[in-house]
């Protein structure tokens, strides 16, 4: 398609879906500004919206996921229960207060800032290559750091084009959870692991791993914090489920280990002794039989930090050995790790299995105008199991 400056139409040739598409001139989205009186200010902003260069579509965002991964960008570590209705009846605002003040948060001060990891919609405009002509009408999820937005303009690249049928809702969560969890499964693989941990086994991450190690036949322990959410799992075929509010919480734990010879796990919560425990239950199961040695079991522990839901402290003790590592994943550096064939093979598997395998589902649907909504703001933050919120910028 080529742009015309003059009412900004973008032609189609006469045998694709997308004819004479209009795309608008500027587009409402939800931005993030840190000030250096200690507060976030989340705003409604009107912004030009690019024409497509060559390797460009234009995206009418229709739903985008709020994921833990994008709360830092939203608050910036405010506390949530200060915040407070701001802006006017057209650019809605909500500000809160940082505690602690800004130190850290140098570079992002009085910078008025995008958010949102991912999103899915339909491509109402190309450019000119045949890769992005290739998406004209199609449903897409897509990644760009600015998905709370009724358009966007990106890269063909970071385009997943989602096959005939399927719904804007399903799309707009293809990337982050389902390649988180894929990746978990192949890094355990790629370490020589031969089972894994995951603390979070009810959310919706959690809730697509466990299908994913039920297809492969991975071994996986589910942790979970309410007593309710084991049944949850346990209805959807998983094997392992343990209750970390249980009065036999770590006995549970190393009997799940035992069993499925878990040592890697990925640790979303972050702060706390959860890392500790996990090192020094898989270090329990690792010693058994083992004739003493003052430096524990030669069996490698590996847990990943993935998340920050709580955000103190990472607290070891050290009762587990000496072969152990604590370290961060992020989905990016790993997807550099396999290379550009090894995304593909993913990102095709995610296309393949978005309603079954890789299916979100969410508690509640927020217009743009909501997510600044005090109200709606003080739910979403809180990240609860069944309370993940769908944004709908076209509402």
């Amino acid at each position: 398609m080529s742009p015309s400056h003059d009412g900004r139409s973008v032609a189609a040739d006469k045998d694709e879906e997308v004819s004479d598409s209009t795309v608008p001139a500027t587009t409402l989205e939800l931005r993030s500004m840190v000030t250096d009186d200690g507060a976030v200010t989340l705003a409604m902003n009107r912004v030009d919206l690019p024409l497509p260069e060559a390797d460009e579509v234009v995206v009418r965002i229709e739903a985008a996921p709020i994921n833990p991964s994008d709360l830092g960008m939203l608050f910036a570590g405010a506390d949530i229960e200060s915040i407070e209705t701001a802006g006017n009846v057209d650019l809605p605002a909500a500000r809160a207060a940082i505690p602690g003040g800004v130190a850290g948060l140098g570079g992002r001060l009085g910078l008025s800032m995008p958010v949102g990891n991912e999103g899915g919609g339909t491509v109402v405009a190309t450019g000119e290559s045949a890769a992005a002509r290739a998406l004209a009408g199609k449903v897409v999820g897509f990644l760009s750091g600015s998905t709370y937005a009724q358009y966007r303009t990106v890269n063909v690249a970071s385009c997943l084009p989602m096959h005939n049928g399927t719904r804007a809702d399903d799309a707009a969560a293809c990337f982050v959870n389902p390649l988180t969890a894929l990746g978990m499964v192949e890094t355990m693989r790629l370490e020589r692991h031969s089972g894994l941990v995951h603390p979070v086994g009810a959310s919706n991450l959690g809730l697509m791993l466990n299908r994913i190690c039920l297809a492969d036949d991975v071994p996986l322990v589910n942790i979970v914090r309410r007593a309710e959410h084991v049944e949850l799992l346990r209805v959807q075929g998983a094997h392992h489920v343990v209750d970390s509010s249980a009065a036999t919480f770590f006995a549970d734990l190393v009997d799940a280990l035992r069993v499925t010879g878990a040592t890697i796990a990925f640790d979303a919560i972050g702060g706390g002794e959860l890392a500790s425990t996990l090192l020094a239950a898989m270090e329990k199961v690792a010693s058994e039989g083992d004739v003493f040695s003052r430096y524990g079991s030669d069996t490698h522990k590996q847990i990943y930090i993935y998340g920050g839901l709580d955000r103190g402290p990472t607290t070891l003790n050290r009762s587990f050995g000496m072969s152990w590592s604590v370290g961060g994943w992020l989905l990016t550096p790993f997807l550099g790790r396999i290379g550009q064939n090894g995304a593909n093979r993913l990102r095709a598997r995610v296309a393949d299995e978005i309603t079954t395998t890789f299916a979100s589902t969410y508690g509640m649907r927020l217009s743009l105008a909501q997510t600044v909504d005090p109200v709606h703001v003080r739910r979403y933050a809180r990240m609860a199991t069944g309370e993940k919120a769908l944004v709908t910028p076209q509402a």
